[in-house]
């Protein structure tokens, strides 16, 4: 097994960074800071990071090919206008649950968004949603504890699925024309010595990336064999996301968190929250805006 080191290439000390998405259009990198209400936007050349505050907590933040950003939040799913700041709600599939907030989201190949919800009380009232060209929801997958990474394969025929809770990694059979998900099925665990899977993105060469969330790095797995191939290690135990990026979306980009660290842990691990970089010897794709 190949391993990796990485390194801190932005001390953000986020509470909860997740959710990174290379923009290659701008040439940066579009992340959140969950607990601080944050959508970031850092610029590798200058190392400058800019901010929005959305008002609650905020999972997810993707570019649009329109210009905006769509984001999972508390309050369901919003807009940014980055020009002026304004936050404008869409639509929130489960405001009859005060106990979920959106988690992990991601765009198909297509640029249709899917968005997942975690529970607060760690139980199955959560769900997995696809939202159509008028971002009306459609639950996709239900009775789910913590909604997680999604990737799909370079040949658009497989989706695979993280629920943090189940410690697996699922696949489903994926119809690109229609968004439809069926057959699914364990592609591999992620063994308990090995923290909880938490983001997740896919190479070039078909293989999954996990973060770790208590297992202080990412990791790479061949999903058709279970195979464990490689390790990103990180000098932080939480490790939430990552995502593909750089001019020849070569490097690996990493999220990491304060929370859930004791402040003798946070002492011990000064750059948590920081965004990290690796190269890993391996491409993979930009992140794929919202189409409408």
């Amino acid at each position: 097994m190949q391993t990796i080191q990485a390194k801190c290439a932005f001390d953000g000390k986020a509470i909860l960074a997740e959710g990174p998405v290379w923009d290659a259009d701008l040439g940066k990198l579009w992340w959140v800071d969950i607990e601080r209400y944050l959508i970031n936007r850092w610029d590798p050349v200058s190392e400058k990071n800019e901010s929005w505050s959305v008002g609650c907590q905020v999972g997810f933040a993707i570019p649009t090919t329109s210009g905006d950003v769509i984001a999972g939040t508390r309050k369901g799913i919003v807009r940014l206008n980055v020009e002026s700041g304004v936050v404008t709600p869409v639509v929130d599939p489960e405001s009859d649950i005060p106990t979920t907030r959106f988690n992990d989201g991601k765009c198909d190949p297509r640029g249709r968004l899917f968005g997942g919800t975690i529970s607060d009380k760690r139980i199955e009232e959560s769900s997995l949603y696809l939202f159509d060209e008028s971002l009306q929801p459609q639950r996709v997958v239900e009775k789910v504890v913590n909604s997680n990474g999604l990737a799909w394969s370079m040949d658009e025929k497989t989706f695979y699925y993280i629920d943090t809770a189940t410690r697996k990694i699922d696949a489903f059979d994926y119809d690109v024309a229609t968004a439809a998900l069926s057959n699914r099925r364990k592609a591999f665990d992620l063994p308990h010595d090995m923290g909880k899977p938490d983001g997740m993105t896919i190479d070039s060469e078909g293989m999954l990336w996990v973060a770790q969330w208590s297992g202080g790095g990412v990791s790479r797995w061949n999903p058709n064999s279970g195979e464990l191939l490689a390790k990103v290690e990180l000098p932080c135990s939480n490790v939430t996301s990552c995502c593909f990026g750089g001019e020849n979306l070569d490097r690996l980009y990493i999220t990491c968190a304060r929370q859930g660290l004791t402040p003798e842990q946070v002492a011990e691990q000064p750059l948590a929250g920081g965004i990290f970089v690796a190269d890993v010897g391996v491409t993979g794709k930009a992140g794929v805006k919202f189409a409408y």
